[in-house]
């Protein structure tokens, strides 16, 4: 039977009782599942229910709104071809909506009917959103110095939101303490958040006729879709549906890259402010995990200078493909790993391109030197 587990200590928690840590507060996984074949698929469901079978348990309603099933298209990257994979084609914008449609549609399969979120960005709005058509109270705890455009989605789907004065970690720390009134639903603690983003490895392997691509990209702040393509791959691998992981890596802004200067074995430092907002996480709960995932994938990790960074999303929005900065770093690390021998043109290569430009019009206003 499936449990929660903590993988630091190993130890187990019943899965029955919804919990969002560890006894000892620590952030918990749950425990290894078989994965499936090809023949679980339920083909007639175009969403990432389709991969249910490979869910820990199966909810008798699931919450969804068509999330998943997004376009993997090739493009040219610094004159290699790699596959984008468009997960900004998700009811509110970004990928976050596979982790939401999971977490939630499981908590309220266990009786959970209130949650709170703490997050300013794209995990509010999931969340918020996935309340919203699942019939349950949200509670979004945002930083008050948080600009009210980035609030308007999870108010205008009845979220309630929550200002809370000081740093981004002071909400988080704010949020915590509320825990004990509302069930806490955060996208960075769930164990079943991450049973959403793994259907990401599932979908890769389905669009490449059920092989798995020689390489991921994907943004990295917390780590939930490195935790989800780890844990996904690794269902399939151990369902002998592929003959190895892919590598999994990782793409940070230097300016905010702890997750990324551990894995390159160089000593923290202070985080700055970077245009890739989505991954500005400076004390990530899973940094050994997505090591984890990392070293066993054979992947590795890149940092991103902001000129980088700006160029990609610049480059892409130029053809066509208007994404978040945050995104756009997937696709800056094609040609750094290349240059470096890490990954080679000839192979299958995924950048995961993770939200839609339209949340961060602000930037690019800036970019192009346009006053709104």
């Amino acid at each position: 039977m499936p449990s929660y587990i903590d993988p630091r200590s190993g130890r187990t928690y019943p899965l029955e009782t919804p919990r969002w840590c560890g006894d000892d507060g620590a952030p918990l996984l749950v425990s290894d599942l078989p994965g499936i074949g090809r023949d679980e698929i339920a083909g007639g469901i175009r969403s990432i229910w389709r991969y249910a079978a490979a869910l820990p348990f199966l909810p008798a309603q699931p919450i969804t709104m068509g999330e998943g099933c997004t376009p993997l298209v090739e493009h040219e990257v610094g004159g290699s071809t790699v596959l984008l994979k468009c997960e900004w084609f998700m009811p509110t914008g970004s990928f976050k909506d596979r982790g939401a449609s999971v977490m939630l549609s499981l908590l309220r399969e266990q009786g959970i009917d209130a949650v709170l979120e703490d997050s300013s960005g794209n995990g509010g709005a999931a969340i918020s959103a996935y309340a919203a058509a699942g019939g349950m109270a949200a509670t979004i705890f945002v930083p008050a110095s948080t600009s009210p455009a980035k609030t308007v989605q999870s108010r205008a789907v009845g979220a309630a939101i929550t200002l809370v004065p000081g740093s981004r970690q002071d909400c988080a720390d704010a949020a915590e303490a509320k825990a004990k009134e509302i069930f806490y639903a955060s996208h960075n603690w769930q164990a079943f958040f991450l049973q959403g983003t793994k259907t990401l490895a599932y979908e890769l392997w389905e669009d490449l006729g059920f092989k798995a691509p020689d390489n991921v990209i994907v943004p990295c702040g917390a780590g939930s879709n490195v935790l989800g393509a780890y844990i996904g791959f690794s269902e399939l691998l151990r369902a002998g549906q592929i003959r190895k992981l892919p590598r999994i890596f990782a793409a940070q802004p230097e300016n905010c890259a702890p997750i990324a200067r551990a894995a390159l074995g160089l000593d923290p430092v202070e985080a700055k402010p970077t245009i890739a907002e989505g991954t500005a996480i400076s004390k990530p709960l899973r940094t050994a995990e997505c090591l984890q995932a990392m070293r066993e994938s054979g992947g590795g990790a890149v940092m991103l200078s902001e000129a980088e960074i700006a160029a990609a999303a610049l480059s892409l929005a130029r053809r066509g493909v208007y994404v978040e900065p945050t995104s756009a770093q997937a696709a800056a690390a094609v040609p750094k790993l290349i240059a470096a021998g890490k990954i080679a043109a000839r192979e299958t290569t995924v950048a995961v391109l993770t939200g839609t430009g339209i949340k961060a019009t602000q930037r690019y206003a800036e970019m192009v030197g346009v006053k709104i």
